[in-house]
Formats: C-alpha cells, sequence, structure tokens
C-alpha cells in the first residue's frame, strides 16, 4: 500500500523519535505536520508544515542530516523534502487566523549548508574529531557533585552554540570525569549531526602544532583549520598558563569561533580566576558563556559508579564488597575503577572467590581510614565548642559573620565525612544543597589563602579524628 503524507511523517517520526532526546522532540518535531506528499516521474516530494521561520531554520541547521537519512529509509533516496513555512504577522496586524500566510522551501540538500565554517579547500586535511565512542553520557553516572555539570552538558550537546553556554568550561579535580563530559557531548553532536566538524585536543597537543607550525612556516594553514572548527574541545586549559604566543593565537581563534555561533568547550583544573599565566583578556572570555565545577564523588555517586563499573567488566560483587569500597575510596571515579581492576586481578590471580576479606586485603594501599561513624550532630557540636558558640545557632537563619563562618566549616567536615549535600542541609536547618556546595569551596578557597585559617580547620580536623577514636 502507497505512503501518504500521514503515514510516512508518522514512520519517519519514530525514527526520529529514537535519536533525539523528548524535550527536544517534543519541541521540534511533535509540532509539524504532514501537509502533502506528491509523487512524480523520477521522484517523490514530502511537504511538512512548521509553526514558525525560526523553527525552519533551526531543523535546518541542527537536524537537516537526521531529517535527510530518515526520509532516505521510509521513502528513498529519491526524495525531496520541503517546509511550508508559517508566518504569522505582529500582534498589532493581525486580525484573526485568516491574516496567516506561509511559503514553500526546499530543504537543504548539502547539510554544511547552514554550518558557520571557512570554505575548505581540496588541498585541506580532513578533520580527525580524537573522540572516543566510550565516552557517552549513559555511562555517566550523575550525582549532587556533577548534576550541573551533566545537565549543562546535555544541554550543550542537543543544541551546540545555541544555548548561553558558550563558552562552557568545566572544572575540577583529577579523575572526577571533565574528559567524559567534554567527549560525550562531542560524541552525540557527532551522531546527530554528522557534518558537523568536531575537534577535541588537549591544551598541550594544541600548543605542540602550533610551535610545529611555526616551525615549519605553517600558521596561517594551522589558523585555518581550527576556524573551520564547529565544536571545539579543549582539555586542560591551564596549561596555556606562561604560553604567550599560544594564547594569543588561541584568543584569534576564540573569537572567530564566537562571533560565528560555533560552539567552544573548555576543562580546567581550577576555576579560571586561580589560573596563573594567562591573559586577562583570555580569561574573562573563558567566562563569558558557563563555568561548572565537578565535586569529589559522594556515598551514593561511588555506590552506582561501582555497580555500573562492576557490570561493564562482568563482575558481580557482593553487596559488602560494594559498601567497603564506597565507604573507603573517597577521591575521585579514577581510584575507584582502579580498586576494580586491583580486585579482579587478586581474585583471578589467588583464585579465590570476591569477598569481603579478599578485598580488604587487595585494597590495603588503596584505603584511608574512614571517619563516617561521626554524626552530622557529633561533628556540629564539635565545631561549635572549638568557636564557643551555641550549637543551636548553625540552625538559625542569621547571617552573622560570625555564625556563617562556623556553619561552613562545620558544613565542610560533614562533606569530608562523606555526607551528602541534601543530608548536611536539612540538618542545618533545611537549607539547600546549593548552600553545602558554597560554604565547602569557601572553606576550601581560605585554606589556600590564608594560613591562620588553615591551622585553625587542622585544628578541628585533630579534634574530628581524637572524637572519632
Amino acid at each position: 500500500m502507497p505512503h501518504t503524507a500521514e503515514s510516512a511523517w508518522s514512520e519517519c517520526l519514530k525514527i526520529i523519535q529514537n535519536n533525539v532526546t523528548p524535550q527536544c522532540f517534543q519541541t521540534w518535531f511533535s509540532k509539524i505536520d504532514p501537509v502533502d506528499l506528491v509523487f512524480e516521474s523520477d521522484r517523490s516530494k514530502l511537504i511538512i508544515r512548521v509553526p514558525a521561520p525560526f523553527h525552519y531554520e533551526y531543523l535546518e541547521g541542527q537536524y537537516n542530516s537526521l531529517l535527510q537519512k530518515t526520509l532516505s529509509r521510509v521513502l528513498g533516496d529519491r526524495c525531496i523534502l520541503f517546509y511550508e513555512v508559517v508566518v504569522t504577522p505582529d500582534a498589532e496586524t493581525q486580525t484573526d487566523h485568516t491574516s496567516q500566510r506561509s511559503y514553500q522551501v526546499p530543504a537543504s540538500t548539502n547539510p554544511s549548508k547552514h554550518v558557520a565554517t571557512t570554505p575548505q579547500s581540496s588541498g585541506d586535511q580532513k578533520i580527525k574529531s580524537n573522540l572516543v565512542d566510550s565516552y557517552t553520557f549513559d555511562k555517566f553516572i550523575v550525582g549532587d557533585c556533577n548534576n550541573l555539570a551533566y545537565s549543562a552538558s546535555k544541554a550543550i550537546a542537543d543544541s551546540p552554540g545555541g544555548t548561553a553556554y558558550n563558552p562552557f568550561l568545566i572544572y575540577g579535580g583529577v579523575g572526577l570525569g571533565k574528559t567524559h563530559l567534554m567527549q560525550a557531548i562531542g560524541n552525540q553532536v557527532r551522531q546527530w549531526n554528522p557534518s558537523k566538524k568536531i575537534l577535541y585536543v588537549s591544551s598541550e597537543r594544541f600548543t605542540n602544532d602550533f610551535v610545529r607550525a611555526i616551525q615549519e612556516k605553517q600558521v596561517p594553514k594551522f589558523s585555518s583549520l581550527y576556524r573551520k572548527i564547529d565544536l571545539l574541545i579543549i582539555d586542560d586549559v591551564q596549561f596555556f598558563g606562561g604560553k604567550e604566543k599560544t594564547q594569543e593565537e588561541f584568543f584569534c581563534i576564540f573569537n572567530e569561533l564566537q562571533q560565528h555561533g560555533n560552539q567552544i568547550v573548555l576543562s580546567a583544573d581550577r576555576p579560571p580566576k586561580e589560573i596563573s599565566g594567562i591573559e586577562e583578556r583570555l580569561l574573562s572570555r573563558f567566562c563569558w558563556g558557563l563555568q561548572a565545577d565537578l565535586q569529589p564523588p559522594d556515598l551514593e555517586t561511588r555506590t552506582a559508579i561501582l555497580l555500573r563499573k562492576s557490570e561493564e567488566y562482568g563482575l558481580s560483587l557482593p553487596p559488602a564488597v560494594i559498601d567497603y569500597i564506597a565507604h573507603h575510596i573517597t577521591k575521585n571515579v579514577r581510584e575507584l575503577e582502579g580498586a576494580l581492576v586491583r580486585l579482579l586481578a587478586q581474585a583471578t590471580y589467588t583464585h579465590n572467590d570476591i569477598n569481603e576479606e579478599l578485598a580488604k586485603n587487595a585494597l590495603k594501599d588503596f584505603i584511608q581510614r574512614p571517619l563516617t561513624t561521626l554524626s552530622i550532630d557529633r561533628v556540629q557540636k564539635l565545631v561549635c565548642e572549638f568557636f564557643g558558640i551555641d550549637q543551636d545557632r548553625l540552625q538559625q537563619k542569621t547571617k552573622k559573620r560570625e555564625v556563617v563562618a562556623v556553619r561552613q566549616i562545620a558544613m565542610y567536615f560533614c562533606r569530608e565525612l562523606d555526607y551528602t549535600h541534601k543530608a548536611i542541609g536539612l540538618q542545618f536547618g533545611g537549607r539547600d544543597h546549593s548552600t553545602v556546595v558554597h560554604a565547602v569551596k569557601s572553606v576550601n578557597d581560605l585554606i589556600e589563602t590564608d594560613p591562620n585559617y588553615r591551622n585553625r580547620v587542622d585544628e578541628i580536623r585533630r579534634r574530628v579524628h581524637l572524637s572519632h577514636d
């Protein structure tokens, strides 16, 4: 039975729905209506109606490739897609719905037409993305420690260059997932928009390639290649510090990409304001879009990571082993993965079953002494005793400096004991988890910059340890 416009578009929607997020599908595809399917001698034409010009422009710019592939799959390679674009006059001049008008326009058969890049000469080398296929959003475990960075990364992957998060800078310590998130953005964009030019490089690689270009008198070629990129991902930008010529070149590339609406994603091991040796004008550009930090994973997130990784390794770990590792290895995801590898190796070489005793023996070099038996109430009491204030004041809504300072230190030690942001906030007068995040960051900042403050925190830490003993 031959297709109608309705049946053809219905099949197209089923394919599209499996290739975009529910939010994108609802926003951009659910509002499209099939109009007509015209069969000619050697080709066919599917006409779909979109509610506004910007809707058409967005589909052409972001999903042209997906639409073309879907159409070919349903109606064959000789089918052409046409948009009927509805134009609604301004509210001041519109009297009824009959004043709406529409026009038809064919979809671009060249998806790269709507990509903001410099024309590529025949002599240009194909750009290698350097992406690792295994870094995907599906494999990233989300918790309070990384939710903002994850959510922003998903939004960027859904609409690269189309959000306010440009540039997007992720910062945090080693092994917390910066590279995973950055590459997940690239992999999703590559999957949904194969025509996009994507490049992931470390700042060290960028610098080395630039130095080589200077030596070989190929700087214009180097610059031209980077200015063609639709999604540029630079890892560890703190290593640009002190490299003046490299910063100057990157500054020019950054400006060019920004002006054309191309997406820039960056990572660093610290907030931009703490990166030394970077020109102020470049640092200011790092802060134009969104900055999101990654914190060490909390207990629940560590448990979820261990469960996911053990499945990937084909392991079925007893709950007691998962719980033991999650409570004792707290710094980052990389250490958790290392612990699982060590445990698997130990079990393989000794031909023993994996149990808690084997885990304790295999991971003794990984383990730091746990402090999680202290309650949040006990931590509050210890900190308040040190500063000589009533514990009840930590629950109050007061913004007095001396109370806020004590409250932040108490929150800091609760996080050090692996309590979640949410659990801490609830026991400090029902505060939001973002307050806890801010408190921990404030304490860390002061520890790094104020020796006297650091000494006080160290003294409180000794009391916490003694109390635990």
